[in-house]
Formats: C-alpha cells, sequence, structure tokens
C-alpha cells in the first residue's frame, strides 16, 4: 500500500484506514449465460481511501443473452471507473447519484438500437467511507446486514407482476428517469454485508444465512461456497429451475476515526505547504522562480531533482490553510487539470514518489500570453488568427464535455507558444455544473470579471456553457479586431434594462477581412441575451472552420443556382412560343 509522510505518521495512519476482508462464490449452469456480475474495490492509497472510500456492488440483468452479460458488466465497470474519477471535494452521495445518473442515460439510449434485449440491470452498490457505509439500490438485487445475531435486508425489493412473471419496476437503463434508494448506515466492527441476487429467492432462510456463515467467518470465500452450494441443493429439493447463485460477503475489520470530526482529514489528509521562495525544496522539487503570489494560492518554477525536469507547482495560499471551502475548490482545479484530456489544456504532472503537501504540478508552458502575442504580431494573418481561435474553442469544449464552467475566458488567460500552440490556463474560477449556479457566479465574481464576462455575471441571471460561449466569442473578436464587441462592458451593467441598450458592432467595420459568415456567428454568439446565443459551442465551431472557404462555396452554389434559374426561364419561354404555334395553325 503506498505511504504517504514520514513513516511515523504513515504507520499512525495506516491504523486508522478502514480495513475490511471479502469473499465471493459464482455458481451458474453452463447451458446459460450468467448475467450477473459483481465486485469490491478497496484503493490502496490511503488519501483516496480517506476521500472515496471502498465499493462493494452487484449487478443482475432482467435477459438471458450476450447483451445481458454486458449490461451486468458494464454497470459494474462503469460505476467503479466514474466514481473514483469524481472530483476529491464531492460528497459520497453526490459522486455515486451522479455516476448511476450518468450510467442510466447511457443504458436508455443504447437499449433502444438492440433487438432482443437490453442493458437494463438491477444493481446494488455499498461505499464503506469513514464510519459509515452509504447503501445504493435498485431493482430486485439484495442487500443483507449481519450483526451479531441479526440478519437484516437492507434493500428493497421493487418488482412488478405482468402476466405471472415478475420484472424489476425500477432499474438501471429502464427509463430516463432514475429513482434511487439510498441510505446511510453507522458501521461496527465485525459487520457482516451479504450481496446476492433475486434467484436466491425461496431457497434459504435467515436462519440457514445465519449458520452457514457463522460456520467459518474467518474463510468468506468458503463461506459464499457454501451458500451457493445450499441455495442449489434446497432449489433441487423444491423443484426449482437449475438457475445462478451469487454471493458476495464484505467484513468490516477496522472502522476509521471519524472523519467527520476532522473536516480537513477530507481533503486527502495533507497540509498546505509553507510559504516558499527560490531555492527552497519540497518532495524534492527545488524551487526556481515564484511565478505568481495571489491571495488565495502560490505559483512557482520547480526542478524535479531526481530527473532535472521542469514544472510548474500550484499551492493554495498558507493563510488560508484552515478555510476548507477555499480547499474544496483547490481539489476541482485539480481534477479539471487531470481528468480533462485535450491538449489545449495544461497537463498534470505525476511524480513517481508520494506527496506530503497539498499541491500538483503541470508542465511548463514556454510562452506568451494571447495579448502579448498580439502586440508582438500586429500583422499576423486572419487565417494565423483563426487558428488560434479554433484552438481556444476545442480547449472550452473539452472543459465542456466534462461539464466544467471556465468563467475566466480572456486573453490574459490564454498561452500561446512559439508553435502557435493554445494552452488554455487559469482554472481559479472553474465550476462544475451541478445546478447551484449562484456558486458559480459568485466564485466568478469573487476571483473578478472581465470586458470579456457575460452580461449575465453582473446581472444576478443564471449563468452556464453559453456564458462560457460569450467570453470565448468576446476574446476571438478582440483577437480580430482589437476592440471589445460593445461600447459598454457587460460587466458593468447595472439593469436588465442595459441589455437592451446594447449594440453589436460589427467585426467587420475595424477588420473588413472577416468574412460576413462569421462576424454573423459572432454576432450571435455575443448575443446579450443568453437564450439567443448558440445552442451547442459546436455550433459557433463550425463557424470558424475556414469561414472563407465555406462562404465562397455558399456563393459558388448560389452562381451555379443562377445559371440554371436562366436556362428554366429560356425554356419556359420556347414552350410558350410552341404552344401559341400549335394555336395559329
Amino acid at each position: 500500500m503506498e505511504r504517504r509522510g514520514n513513516s511515523k505518521e504513515n504507520d499512525r495512519l495506516a491504523e486508522q484506514a478502514l480495513s475490511l476482508s471479502y469473499g465471493q462464490a459464482f455458481v451458474a449452469p453452463e447451458r446459460r449465460r450468467h448475467r450477473s456480475s459483481m465486485s469490491v474495490l478497496v484503493p490502496e492509497d490511503e488519501s483516496t481511501l480517506g476521500s472515496k472510500g471502498a465499493c462493494a456492488l452487484i449487478s443482475d440483468s432482467i435477459w438471458r443473452n450476450a447483451i445481458a452479460k454486458q449490461a451486468g458488466d458494464l454497470s459494474v465497470r462503469g460505476f467503479l471507473t466514474d466514481y473514483y474519477s469524481t472530483p476529491g471535494h464531492w460528497d459520497v452521495k453526490t459522486s455515486a447519484t451522479r455516476v448511476l445518473r450518468a450510467l442510466n442515460s447511457w443504458s436508455y439510449s443504447q437499449s433502444s438500437y438492440i433487438e432482443g434485449g437490453s442493458y437494463v440491470s438491477s444493481l446494488s452498490a455499498i461505499v464503506f467511507r469513514g464510519r459509515d457505509a452509504h447503501v445504493f439500490h435498485l431493482g430486485d438485487t439484495l442487500v443483507f446486514r449481519l450483526r451479531g445475531a441479526e440478519f437484516e435486508q437492507l434493500s428493497r425489493d421493487h418488482i412488478t407482476d405482468l402476466g405471472g412473471y415478475r420484472y424489476p419496476s425500477r432499474a438501471l437503463g429502464l427509463d430516463g428517469n432514475l429513482d434511487i434508494d439510498y441510505a446511510k448506515l453507522p458501521l461496527k466492527q465485525g459487520d457482516l454485508f451479504l450481496f446476492t441476487t433475486r434467484a436466491v429467492r425461496g431457497t434459504l432462510m435467515p436462519s440457514d444465512y445465519v449458520q452457514l456463515i457463522r460456520a467459518d467467518v474467518s474463510d468468506l470465500d468458503a463461506a459464499c461456497e457454501r451458500l451457493a452450494a445450499a441455495a442449489q441443493q434446497r432449489a433441487g429439493e423444491r423443484g426449482y429451475g437449475a438457475d445462478q447463485f451469487c454471493f458476495q460477503l464484505v467484513r468490516i475489520d477496522r472502522l476509521s476515526e471519524n472523519i467527520e470530526e476532522q473536516p480537513e482529514r477530507v481533503f486527502g489528509h495533507l497540509p498546505v505547504p509553507p510559504e516558499l521562495g527560490v531555492g527552497d525544496r519540497l518532495d524534492g522539487l527545488e524551487v526556481l522562480e515564484v511565478l505568481s503570489r495571489t491571495a488565495k494560492s502560490r505559483i512557482y518554477r520547480v526542478r524535479d531533482e531526481r530527473s532535472g525536469r521542469l514544472m510548474a507547482l500550484k499551492t493554495p495560499s498558507p493563510e488560508l490553510s484552515n478555510r476548507n471551502v477555499y480547499l474544496e475548490h483547490f481539489l476541482l482545479e485539480q481534477w479539471v487539470v487531470d481528468r480533462v484530456n485535450s491538449p489545449f489544456i495544461a497537463r498534470m504532472v505525476e511524480l513517481p514518489r508520494p506527496h506530503r503537501y497539498l499541491y500538483y504540478l503541470t508542465e511548463p508552458v514556454h510562452g506568451e500570453t494571447l495579448s502579448e502575442w498580439a502586440r508582438r504580431h500586429p500583422q499576423a494573418s486572419l487565417a494565423q488568427r483563426l487558428d488560434i481561435a479554433r484552438q481556444l474553442a476545442k480547449a472550452v469544449q473539452a472543459l465542456h464535455r466534462r461539464d466544467v464552467l471556465h468563467q475566466q475566458i480572456r486573453p490574459d488567460t490564454v498561452l500561446v507558444d512559439s508553435h502557435g500552440q493554445v494552452v488554455l490556463t487559469a482554472f481559479g474560477a472553474c465550476f462544475r455544473r451541478d445546478g447551484d449556479e449562484h456558486k458559480a457566479r459568485e466564485l466568478a465574481r469573487e476571483l473578478g470579471l472581465s470586458e470579456h464576462s457575460a452580461p449575465e455575471y453582473a446581472l444576478d441571471t443564471e449563468v452556464g456553457r453559453r456564458s462560457d460561449q460569450y467570453s470565448l466569442a468576446s476574446t476571438i473578436y478582440w483577437l480580430l479586431t482589437g476592440r471589445a464587441p460593445y461600447a459598454q462592458a457587460p460587466h458593468q451593467l447595472r439593469s436588465h434594462t442595459g441589455l437592451e441598450q446594447m449594440r453589436y458592432r460589427s467585426a467587420r467595420l475595424d477588420n473588413p477581412q472577416v468574412p460576413e459568415a462569421l462576424d454573423e456567428a459572432l454576432r450571435r454568439a455575443l448575443d446579450p441575451q443568453r437564450p439567443l446565443r448558440f445552442r451547442r459551442l459546436s455550433e459557433f465551431l463550425v463557424a470558424l472552420r475556414d469561414p472563407r472557404r465555406r462562404q465562397a462555396a455558399e456563393g459558388s452554389g448560389r452562381a451555379l443556382r443562377e445559371p440554371a434559374n436562366l436556362w428554366q426561364g429560356i425554356a419556359g419561354i420556347l414552350l410558350l412560343l410552341l404552344v401559341l404555334s400549335w394555336l395559329l395553325k
């Protein structure tokens, strides 16, 4: 297991970390393809275990074909992969619920393309974090808890009887909307959790479960094998059709300390680094230059003493070390840099050794801001400027695919290297879209608005992806013309009546090279009314792709259509003359 910090501190944390063990057994007739899947994942990293916990889950499809196997496997693998990829500051319920809803949307949409099957499956999952168990349930899979001699069912069956057959009435992929059963339960050392499928119904009694599990609780795999064998035997005795049986046992061997009483533990058990200067060292990194000092963060240029690699290091400000609200957002910044995979977004660097402090590293960008680039290249061609615009649009698009708003798109947050490669930086105002637009707007205001900020930030109205679209279009307009699209800066508006007074200034007035089609696209993306902008950023991106060629193609199309109209007219006249000649005869 990976250790962090000094050895004594690591040993102490290891002793206080949650510890569990598990066993599994699966039996299915060869003539049937199994349709169930189960898994347990305990992170080796103590920081991840502390913030995200350990997961145990089971899935069971309603079909008996190859799709059923895929449905069960995909739901389990998808949940585990996506759950541990959620931002570190999200709580368990938020993370798991959003992952389940995303899986449900995907499964529901894919089922429409399949005949004779679907990606519908029941699923039960428990996240063990700290001293609590978070239970999430859909459909008819079964979860029990054995505490001492008490055997209790934690899940609730969602079943509908149709023509003598019983089907899940609430399951993953069954409907576009998802209703999830959720419960938070306190843990005790020695608690045993049993996961199984609907097929076991009618085979074993509660007393059978307790007796078979307690026969030798030290070997959970053997206990699961005993349950499976007993269920098969009982099914045969009662004349049940041969079916598959899945059993998974999870035992709580040791509880962690109550992390709810120490909020700072949520942020990875890592302290905020002290103030650093040139020549100082941190985790084998030598500070070469202080790039930025603000009220909330520090950015340093550092060199790895082992490899000689140059990197940029960002840390929270030392005086804010006890302000968990900011630390929460700092972890979101780290998540954005780590998870958003795009050549136009700053890339995170992982050290091959553990951190002792809270920070993250990125690859250095050897370039200049877009403002500096524009000053140094006043004669840059339209093609060069549009190439930068398209790269910047793709960077914003990559963030939006992860449901992240940047909120600070402007020339000073865009870097251009010597090869013309664009890298979007400054993620201090980034915000995950979670329905709380008020927090996103307040965060952007706190960090400072600019003339490129959308009007809604000043008017207390809803913000979203189209707000980033406005900032992107405003930055591109500035890149093409050297000025702002409106005489009045949007971030200085005081009332909604000011929106009606905003008049777009055509980009062609300052730069006649700008094609009409692109000017029209900019006008729409910069509409003061948010609902009137492009619905999707991809629509605006299309307008940025070779607008001159697109306009020329449209012109040639018109030219081709005009001769066609001419010949149609001539043909009509000839036909009229022919008819008249017949009548005069």
